[in-house]
Protein backbone atom coordinates (compact mmCIF):
# COMPACT_ATOMS: atom_id res chain seq x y z
CA UNK A 1 0.00 0.00 0.00
CA UNK A 2 1.06 3.57 -0.67
CA UNK A 3 1.24 6.10 2.14
CA UNK A 4 0.55 9.81 2.38
CA UNK A 5 2.64 11.33 5.17
CA UNK A 6 1.58 14.82 6.24
CA UNK A 7 4.68 16.91 6.94
CA UNK A 8 2.73 20.11 7.53
CA UNK A 9 -0.96 20.96 7.85
CA UNK A 10 -1.19 24.72 8.50
CA UNK A 11 -2.26 27.53 6.24
CA UNK A 12 0.12 30.43 5.57
CA UNK A 13 0.62 31.32 9.26
CA UNK A 14 2.13 28.26 10.93
CA UNK A 15 2.93 27.73 14.61
CA UNK A 16 5.16 25.52 16.77
CA UNK A 17 2.94 22.45 16.29
CA UNK A 18 1.90 22.92 12.65
CA UNK A 19 4.24 23.53 9.73
CA UNK A 20 2.95 24.89 6.43
CA UNK A 21 1.12 22.37 4.26
CA UNK A 22 3.31 19.82 2.47
CA UNK A 23 3.41 16.04 2.33
CA UNK A 24 5.22 12.94 1.09
CA UNK A 25 3.80 10.31 -1.25
CA UNK A 26 5.51 7.02 -0.54
CA UNK A 27 5.06 3.88 -2.60
CA UNK A 28 7.31 0.94 -3.32
CA UNK A 29 9.68 3.05 -5.41
CA UNK A 30 11.01 6.55 -4.73
CA UNK A 31 9.03 8.91 -2.45
CA UNK A 32 7.65 12.14 -3.90
CA UNK A 33 7.56 15.47 -2.04
CA UNK A 34 4.56 17.71 -2.68
CA UNK A 35 5.44 21.32 -1.81
CA UNK A 36 8.26 22.28 0.50
CA UNK A 37 7.67 23.61 4.01
CA UNK A 38 10.30 24.91 6.38
CA UNK A 39 12.45 21.78 6.85
CA UNK A 40 11.16 18.74 4.96
CA UNK A 41 14.57 17.08 4.91
CA UNK A 42 14.73 16.94 8.71
CA UNK A 43 11.24 15.48 8.82
CA UNK A 44 11.81 12.77 6.24
CA UNK A 45 15.06 11.88 8.02
CA UNK A 46 13.07 11.48 11.25
CA UNK A 47 10.71 9.17 9.34
CA UNK A 48 13.62 7.03 8.19
CA UNK A 49 13.43 8.13 4.56
CA UNK A 50 16.76 8.76 2.85
CA UNK A 51 17.12 12.07 1.06
CA UNK A 52 18.91 10.22 -1.75
CA UNK A 53 15.79 8.12 -2.33
CA UNK A 54 13.61 11.20 -2.93
CA UNK A 55 14.10 12.17 -6.55
CA UNK A 56 10.88 14.05 -7.40
CA UNK A 57 9.35 17.23 -5.96
CA UNK A 58 6.08 18.81 -7.13
CA UNK A 59 5.49 22.49 -6.35
CA UNK A 60 1.89 23.65 -6.58
CA UNK A 61 2.54 27.40 -6.71
CA UNK A 62 5.01 30.12 -5.80
CA UNK A 63 3.76 31.32 -2.43
CA UNK A 64 6.21 31.37 0.51
CA UNK A 65 4.30 28.82 2.59
CA UNK A 66 4.65 26.31 -0.26
CA UNK A 67 8.20 26.95 -1.54
CA UNK A 68 10.18 28.66 1.24
CA UNK A 69 11.91 25.43 2.18
CA UNK A 70 13.35 24.83 -1.30
CA UNK A 71 16.65 26.74 -0.90
CA UNK A 72 17.36 25.23 2.51
CA UNK A 73 16.50 21.72 1.38
CA UNK A 74 18.73 21.93 -1.69
CA UNK A 75 21.56 23.39 0.36
CA UNK A 76 21.18 20.70 3.03
CA UNK A 77 21.21 17.94 0.41
CA UNK A 78 24.35 19.40 -1.17
CA UNK A 79 26.17 19.77 2.16
CA UNK A 80 25.26 16.19 3.03
CA UNK A 81 26.93 15.03 -0.16
CA UNK A 82 23.92 14.13 -2.25
CA UNK A 83 24.75 12.76 -5.70
CA UNK A 84 21.35 11.56 -6.92
CA UNK A 85 19.50 13.82 -9.38
CA UNK A 86 16.38 15.73 -8.33
CA UNK A 87 13.45 16.53 -10.63
CA UNK A 88 11.24 19.53 -9.81
CA UNK A 89 7.76 19.87 -11.38
CA UNK A 90 5.58 22.97 -11.47
CA UNK A 91 3.75 25.49 -13.59
CA UNK A 92 5.88 27.82 -15.69
CA UNK A 93 4.96 30.69 -13.33
CA UNK A 94 6.37 28.76 -10.37
CA UNK A 95 9.40 27.11 -11.98
CA UNK A 96 10.69 30.38 -13.45
CA UNK A 97 10.63 31.97 -10.00
CA UNK A 98 12.28 28.98 -8.34
CA UNK A 99 15.13 29.23 -10.84
CA UNK A 100 15.43 32.98 -10.21
CA UNK A 101 15.34 32.47 -6.43
CA UNK A 102 18.13 29.90 -6.55
CA UNK A 103 20.24 32.24 -8.68
CA UNK A 104 19.91 34.87 -5.93
CA UNK A 105 21.61 32.30 -3.70
CA UNK A 106 24.27 31.78 -6.40
CA UNK A 107 23.67 28.06 -6.45
CA UNK A 108 25.58 27.85 -9.72
CA UNK A 109 28.74 28.47 -7.66
CA UNK A 110 28.13 25.60 -5.19
CA UNK A 111 30.86 23.08 -6.12
CA UNK A 112 29.95 19.51 -7.02
CA UNK A 113 26.22 20.26 -6.83
CA UNK A 114 23.95 17.34 -7.70
CA UNK A 115 21.89 17.49 -10.94
CA UNK A 116 18.53 19.33 -10.75
CA UNK A 117 16.13 19.41 -13.68
CA UNK A 118 12.92 21.40 -14.02
CA UNK A 119 9.77 20.05 -15.66
CA UNK A 120 7.03 22.49 -16.59
CA UNK A 121 3.37 21.47 -16.23
CA UNK A 122 0.78 22.79 -18.67
CA UNK A 123 -1.84 25.03 -17.09
CA UNK A 124 -4.86 23.00 -18.18
CA UNK A 125 -7.23 20.39 -16.75
CA UNK A 126 -5.87 16.84 -16.52
CA UNK A 127 -2.36 17.96 -17.44
CA UNK A 128 0.30 15.22 -17.05
CA UNK A 129 2.74 15.82 -14.21
CA UNK A 130 4.72 12.61 -13.76
CA UNK A 131 4.42 8.84 -13.65
CA UNK A 132 6.44 6.08 -12.00
CA UNK A 133 5.81 2.44 -11.04
CA UNK A 134 3.55 3.55 -8.16
CA UNK A 135 1.68 6.65 -9.25
CA UNK A 136 0.20 8.47 -12.22
CA UNK A 137 -0.21 12.17 -11.37
CA UNK A 138 -2.12 14.84 -13.28
CA UNK A 139 -2.81 18.49 -12.45
CA UNK A 140 -5.81 20.80 -12.55
CA UNK A 141 -5.56 24.61 -12.32
CA UNK A 142 -7.27 26.02 -9.24
CA UNK A 143 -8.56 29.50 -8.44
CA UNK A 144 -6.07 31.22 -6.17
CA UNK A 145 -4.15 34.50 -6.08
CA UNK A 146 -1.53 33.26 -8.56
CA UNK A 147 -1.36 30.27 -10.95
CA UNK A 148 -1.81 27.16 -8.79
CA UNK A 149 -2.50 23.48 -9.35
CA UNK A 150 -4.31 20.71 -7.52
CA UNK A 151 -3.30 17.10 -8.06
CA UNK A 152 -5.09 13.85 -8.89
CA UNK A 153 -2.94 10.88 -7.96
CA UNK A 154 -3.76 7.36 -9.17
CA UNK A 155 -2.21 4.50 -7.24
CA UNK A 156 -1.29 2.15 -10.08
CA UNK A 157 -0.89 -0.83 -7.75
CA UNK A 158 -4.25 -0.58 -5.92
CA UNK A 159 -6.41 1.45 -8.32
CA UNK A 160 -7.21 3.94 -5.55
CA UNK A 161 -7.24 7.69 -6.11
CA UNK A 162 -6.01 10.56 -3.95
CA UNK A 163 -7.15 14.08 -4.88
CA UNK A 164 -5.50 17.21 -3.45
CA UNK A 165 -7.08 20.59 -4.11
CA UNK A 166 -4.23 22.77 -2.84
CA UNK A 167 -5.22 26.44 -2.35
CA UNK A 168 -8.46 27.30 -4.12
CA UNK A 169 -11.94 28.64 -3.85
CA UNK A 170 -14.71 26.33 -5.10
CA UNK A 171 -14.74 26.00 -8.89
CA UNK A 172 -16.35 23.40 -11.21
CA UNK A 173 -13.07 21.69 -12.27
CA UNK A 174 -12.56 20.57 -8.67
CA UNK A 175 -15.41 18.12 -9.18
CA UNK A 176 -13.47 16.40 -11.96
CA UNK A 177 -10.26 16.59 -9.93
CA UNK A 178 -11.91 14.78 -7.00
CA UNK A 179 -14.46 12.63 -8.83
CA UNK A 180 -14.93 9.28 -7.01
CA UNK A 181 -11.63 9.79 -5.17
CA UNK A 182 -10.93 7.42 -2.30
CA UNK A 183 -9.29 10.31 -0.44
CA UNK A 184 -9.94 14.01 -0.99
CA UNK A 185 -7.43 16.25 0.77
CA UNK A 186 -9.05 19.68 0.68
CA UNK A 187 -7.89 23.02 1.99
CA UNK A 188 -9.96 24.71 4.69
CA UNK A 189 -8.32 28.10 5.21
CA UNK A 190 -11.69 29.87 5.22
CA UNK A 191 -14.25 31.21 2.79
CA UNK A 192 -13.00 34.06 0.62
CA UNK A 193 -11.07 34.88 -2.52
CA UNK A 194 -8.66 32.08 -3.36
CA UNK A 195 -9.63 29.81 -0.47
CA UNK A 196 -12.40 27.52 0.81
CA UNK A 197 -14.15 26.91 4.09
CA UNK A 198 -14.58 23.48 5.64
CA UNK A 199 -18.27 23.60 4.64
CA UNK A 200 -17.28 24.32 1.03
CA UNK A 201 -14.79 21.44 1.19
CA UNK A 202 -17.68 19.22 2.27
CA UNK A 203 -19.79 20.43 -0.62
CA UNK A 204 -17.02 19.59 -3.09
CA UNK A 205 -16.63 16.14 -1.53
CA UNK A 206 -20.37 15.55 -1.85
CA UNK A 207 -20.59 16.77 -5.45
CA UNK A 208 -17.56 14.72 -6.52
CA UNK A 209 -18.71 11.56 -4.71
CA UNK A 210 -15.42 11.38 -2.80
CA UNK A 211 -15.29 8.48 -0.36
CA UNK A 212 -13.52 10.40 2.43
CA UNK A 213 -12.50 13.97 3.19
CA UNK A 214 -9.28 15.19 4.82
CA UNK A 215 -9.06 18.85 5.83
CA UNK A 216 -5.69 20.58 5.53
CA UNK A 217 -4.19 24.08 5.13
CA UNK A 218 -6.31 25.48 7.96
CA UNK A 219 -5.81 28.38 10.37
CA UNK A 220 -3.86 27.52 13.53
CA UNK A 221 -2.58 30.82 14.96
CA UNK A 222 -4.51 31.38 18.21
CA UNK A 223 -7.21 29.20 16.63
CA UNK A 224 -8.63 25.78 17.47
CA UNK A 225 -9.16 23.96 14.16
CA UNK A 226 -11.12 21.01 15.59
CA UNK A 227 -14.58 22.56 14.89
CA UNK A 228 -13.77 22.36 11.17
CA UNK A 229 -14.68 18.67 11.20
CA UNK A 230 -18.25 19.36 12.31
CA UNK A 231 -18.50 22.20 9.81
CA UNK A 232 -17.57 19.87 6.95
CA UNK A 233 -19.91 17.16 8.24
CA UNK A 234 -22.82 19.57 7.83
CA UNK A 235 -22.36 19.40 4.03
CA UNK A 236 -20.82 15.94 3.58
CA UNK A 237 -22.08 12.61 4.91
CA UNK A 238 -18.84 10.64 4.56
CA UNK A 239 -15.93 10.35 6.98
CA UNK A 240 -14.09 13.61 7.72
CA UNK A 241 -10.58 13.84 9.16
CA UNK A 242 -8.49 16.80 10.30
CA UNK A 243 -4.94 16.34 9.04
CA UNK A 244 -2.20 16.82 11.62
CA UNK A 245 1.56 16.99 11.14
CA UNK A 246 3.08 13.50 10.83
CA UNK A 247 -0.27 11.79 10.20
CA UNK A 248 0.06 8.80 7.88
CA UNK A 249 -2.73 7.49 5.63
CA UNK A 250 -2.72 4.46 3.35
CA UNK A 251 -4.42 4.51 -0.04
Amino acid sequence: MARVIILGSAAAVSDAEHDNTHFILEGETAPILVDCGSNPLGKIHKLGISDESMQDMILTHFHPDHVSGVPNMLMHMWLLGRKAPLRIYGLNHCVNRIEDMMMFFAWDTWPNFFPVTFHRILEKNNAPVMENDDFRIVAYPTKHFIPTIGLRIDNKRTGKVLAYTCDTEPIPPLIDLARDADMLIHEAAGKGFGHSSAAQAGETATQSNAKSLYLIHYQVWNTDPTPLVAEAQATYAGPVHLCEDFDEYEF
